[in-house]
């Protein structure tokens, strides 16, 4: 028998740590059962690089409610990332994760905010990008590691929602 004053402190403790770890776990599989219906993102597409910035891929939510992270098909996990503007679409490239591929065409908005699911960083930090596939809204999240970078990637991705609009009203 340990007979340490401080022994009863810890193990309650550690045992307080081990309920709270087990919760978020059953909570976590929860979330991914309830989002069972959410469509997998789009498939690789081959695609040439224009440009190529370094960051952190922050999520992906529910669109337009950036605190519903999207759990299923790994793109609730944040990461490490490049983001890569190519030809044809902008593609989330993960460490750790797979990679997360848009087509332009998929494209519904850009804008920029300072925080969304658990991320919060100073005014205007974020780059979100807004996507549908299979009728369903996503918003994913991408902090650019350098600053100047963040007004550069919303610029791209903005003219290529101008672009869509141009080739729907001709």
């Amino acid at each position: 028998m340990i007979h340490s004053p401080y022994f009863v402190p810890i193990a309650w403790t550690l045992g307080i740590i081990l309920v709270l770890l087990l919760l978020i776990a059953v909570g976590w599989r929860n979330r991914k059962r309830r989002q069972s219906g959410v469509p997998a993102p789009f498939q690789d597409f081959a695609d040439t690089e224009v440009a190529r910035f370094e960051g952190m891929y922050v999520a992906t939510t529910r669109g337009e409610d950036w605190l519903d992270r999207i759990a299923v098909h790994q793109l609730g996990v944040r990461t490490n990332a490049d983001l890569v503007i190519g030809e044809r679409g902008v593609h989330f490239m993960r460490a750790g994760a797979r990679a997360v591929h848009v087509p332009f065409a998929a494209l519904t908005r850009v804008n920029r905010a300072s925080g969304m699911a658990g991320k919060f960083v100073e005014d205007n930090g974020l780059v979100i990008t807004g996507w549908v596939k299979d009728d369903f809204d996503f918003d994913t999240g991408f902090r650019p590691r350098y600053h100047a970078d963040n007004a550069k990637i919303y610029q791209m991705l903005a003219s290529h929602l101008d672009d869509a609009a141009d080739q729907e009203t001709n």
